[in-house]
């Protein structure tokens, strides 16, 4: 798909991962004005009716917008996460049917694997299994994205794709504590420890369950690849193939952030699922997708920003 001429619509597009995806798309030659960024307080997505507004006159829609946190946020609000991410996708996907939109790309999440899933998780084991409980019903809501890419592409001829990103880091990421992912909540909390000067800091869990960390432009490249070469119904893991420990994570933010105290593990909060780690093959094959920032030069620079951006 030669995107140049193509009318965008990037949900999620003033997000955090949606930001990279938009610039990507102006760097491929895409006009600023055929991209379309829906932004939730004027269209909310759960509505049939915005769905249907939206997608009106586009031909590719790349779908990020979701409803997302970390372990924490999960736990207190399982039924937003549900039924928010469900509606979004369904009805969405239904309106671009309807609207005749060329291409759909869904992008899923790591979540959706089953809790015990050999690492590392290849696609065809995505449905073995139930995922981790702590975020089963967000992960639950957005595998229903496959489900659905690949009943209309078999009753409607519907070009939709379904990417399972691992999670990912970066410049301009949340840092809200409330609802934040891993890597910046584990920054936000060193930085906060060295400003009040304590000489302690407090993690979640025990330290023991591992994570694989893509770079949000990373991610970017890939969904943008897989939007111009990848037309199959087959769902394809984004990852870096890497994978770490939440110790060692925080331990290298510590060390990258000049951080000597002492770290409290307190193992009554979950560590979530056990482990993770993408095999990442298929995506190098089918459209050409690694992974290229090393781990400690995006942290570094996720760091960086961070210490710039942050309120005082």
């Amino acid at each position: 798909m030669d995107l140049k001429n193509k009318k965008v619509l990037v949900t999620g597009g003033a997000g955090f991962l949606g930001s990279f995806v938009t610039e990507r798309l102006l760097a491929r030659g895409v006009p600023k004005e055929s991209i379309s960024i829906p932004r939730s307080e004027e269209f909310n997505l759960t509505k049939w009716e915005n769905c249907e507004q939206v997608v009106k006159g586009k031909d590719l829609v790349i779908h990020l917008a979701a409803v997302v946190g970390g372990i924490g946020a999960n736990r207190e609000h399982p039924g937003k996460f549900f039924y928010d991410n469900l509606m979004m996708g369904a009805q969405l996907m239904e309106a671009a049917r309807q609207a005749k939109v060329e291409k759909f790309v869904a992008i899923g999440t790591i979540c959706a694997y089953p809790k015990f899933t050999p690492v590392p998780f290849r696609e065809e084991n995505l449905w073995n299994g139930y995922p981790e409980e702590t975020n089963a019903p967000y992960g639950l809501a957005k595998k229903m994205l496959l489900v659905q890419a690949q009943a209309y592409r078999e009753e409607y001829g519907l070009n939709a794709v379904y990417l399972l990103p691992v999670n990912l880091y970066g410049p301009r990421d949340n840092f809200d504590p409330k609802n934040s992912h891993v890597i910046p909540a584990l920054i936000k909390k060193v930085a906060d420890a060295k400003a009040e000067g304590r000489k302690y800091i407090e993690a979640w869990g025990t330290g023991k369950a591992t994570r694989e960390f893509l770079y949000v432009e990373d991610a970017a490249e890939g969904i943008i690849l897989c939007t111009e070469k990848y037309n199959k119904p087959d769902p394809v893991n984004l990852g870096a193939g890497m994978e770490i420990s939440i110790k060692d994570l925080l331990e290298l933010i510590c060390k990258l952030m000049g951080f000597q105290g002492e770290i409290r593990w307190d193992s009554s909060k979950p560590d979530g699922q056990p482990r993770r780690m993408l095999d990442t093959s298929r995506a190098e094959k089918e459209f050409g997708f690694k992974a290229k920032t090393d781990f400690k030069t995006g942290l570094k620079r996720t760091i960086d920003w961070y210490l710039k951006n942050r309120p005082a």
